[in-house]
């Protein structure tokens, strides 16, 4: 049997990596558990009812707005653009003019794309009637 080398350089890379797969299965499991004990059954009777028959449903309480994702799509975008932004900020000086006008650019680009989406009313909260 061939010795583990521990002063690999990717080697805690590798521990990190698999810490964490095992703290997703354990949370994932634990919550899978924590669920089916707190969930309320009784709640739920228009899931066990006949649907060929009887009266026609008009509205479930539980419907979810279009809004709510979309703000987590809009999120999603300015959270990526924060990602983006924290290389250019360690290695600023190293990219020079160059670096600056690329990021004003991507800057632009984005505003852009929020006031778009402004215009649109994408960020206006729209209550169900």
């Amino acid at each position: 049997m061939e010795h583990m080398d521990f002063a690999h350089p990717y080697f805690g890379a590798f521990v990190m990596f698999v810490l964490t797969f095992g703290a997703f299965i354990a949370t994932t499991v634990a919550a899978r558990f924590v669920s089916r004990k707190l969930a309320r059954l009784d709640t739920e009777k228009l899931k066990c009812t006949l649907y060929e028959c009887g009266p026609e449903v008009t509205k479930q309480p539980n419907t979810i707005s279009v809004q709510f994702y979309l703000m987590a799509l809009l999120f999603i975008l300015f959270d990526v653009e924060i990602i983006f932004m924290f290389p250019w900020a360690v290695d600023f000086k190293l990219l020079g003019w160059f670096g600056f006008v690329e990021m004003i650019l991507f800057i632009l680009l984005l505003t852009i794309g929020f006031v778009y989406a402004w215009k649109k009313g994408a960020l206006e909260w729209h209550s169900i009637k």
